[in-house]
């Protein structure tokens, strides 16, 4: 039986029905598991915030692969789960199709667009904390060459490499950034091998700070890069305790504080577009003890100038989602 099948089962085993006063929440991981140190990891430490603030209980279920995500979303449905979470964009078209057939449930997707009655949306200005690492990179980097390494090759991906070379050039004019990605497929995600072979190659390369915006894969770009000596910036979750004082910082999705706030809410869930931001800490860079020798004090005024003319609109950080041209270019 596949982990898919036997959550279900135990779930309707237990015999939660559809408008259960005490619904159970639910949360779905994209492709990638749950302890992929990154995005659904993320996802994970805020459902579990909740379990542990309220003492509640959650469904959850690891996808295996691309064909389960409706039969996920039904299943869950008529068990009750409500409200249902899922991490990535590649849930919006499936969501799609199956939030009309379950009206009284409330669904909430992370990462994409579904304008459905009981739909939330979460989307992250992702272009906006990847150009404060920018900045950091910028300010970190000796050979004035920095390197993207991303993960599938889509639009949402190029908004965090579009920020970062905003972010980097507005810092020093005259620099480079070497651009890679690990493939056009989901498998693009949990690939480090593919993704440790790139960050070498950027490092041959003259790129003395890595940036990885790529789920899974990220965790070998981050173990080569402090292989060879030079700087990694980690993404969604914060990586900097990989590598202390490997990792300059790590741009940081506020993914769990969005399944918190779904999971609090209940079958009360909004419908509509709920946007994270730098300006309300929906992103951020992260500054701890494990990157703290790495960061400047002229590095931390530079970033912290650079939020507050973000919040206020002085600095506009393009949004590749919404035009698909990058002013660095």
């Amino acid at each position: 039986m596949t982990l898919l099948k036997s959550v279900l089962a135990s779930a309707t085993a237990v015999g939660l029905l559809v408008g259960a006063a005490h619904a159970e929440p639910a949360l779905i991981f994209d492709l990638g598991g749950k302890f992929d140190k990154s995005f659904n990891e993320a996802a994970y430490h805020g459902a579990e915030k909740w379990k542990e603030e309220t003492g509640g209980s959650y469904k959850e279920l690891e996808m295996q692969s691309e064909a389960q995500r409706e039969q996920a979303l039904r299943r869950l449905a008529e068990t009750g789960a409500n409200p249902i979470v899922m991490t990535g964009f590649a849930f919006g078209e499936v969501l799609n199709k199956v939030a009309p057939d379950y009206p009284e449930t409330k669904f909430v997707i992370i990462d994409m667009v579904v304008e459905q009655p009981n739909v939330q949306s979460n989307v992250f200005n992702e272009g906006e904390g990847s150009y404060l690492a920018g900045i950091m990179a910028a300010q970190a980097s000796t050979s004035g060459t920095v390197g993207f390494i991303g993960g599938m090759d889509i639009p949402l991906i190029h908004k965090f490499e579009c920020g970062y070379r905003q972010g980097f050039l507005a810092a020093k004019p005259d620099g480079k950034v070497i651009i890679n990605y690990t493939g056009t497929t989901p498998a693009a995600w949990n690939d480090p091998v593919k993704g440790g072979e790139l960050a070498k190659a950027q490092k041959a390369q003259g790129a003395d700070v890595i940036y990885a915006a790529a789920g899974g894969t990220g965790i070998g770009v981050l173990q080569a890069a402090a292989d060879e000596g030079v700087l990694s910036i980690g993404v969604d979750s914060n990586q900097n305790h990989l590598h202390p004082g490997k990792v300059l910082t790590s741009v940081v999705k506020r993914v769990d504080s969005a399944v918190y706030d779904a999971f609090t809410a209940g079958d009360a869930v909004e419908p509509g577009i709920k946007v994270w931001d730098v300006k309300s800490d929906g992103v951020i860079v992260a500054m701890d003890e494990n990157n703290a020798p790495l960061v400047t004090p002229e590095m931390t005024a530079a970033v912290d100038e650079a939020k507050a003319k973000i919040a206020s609109g002085e600095i506009v950080v393009h949004d590749y989602m919404t035009d698909n041209t990058c002013p660095a270019d």
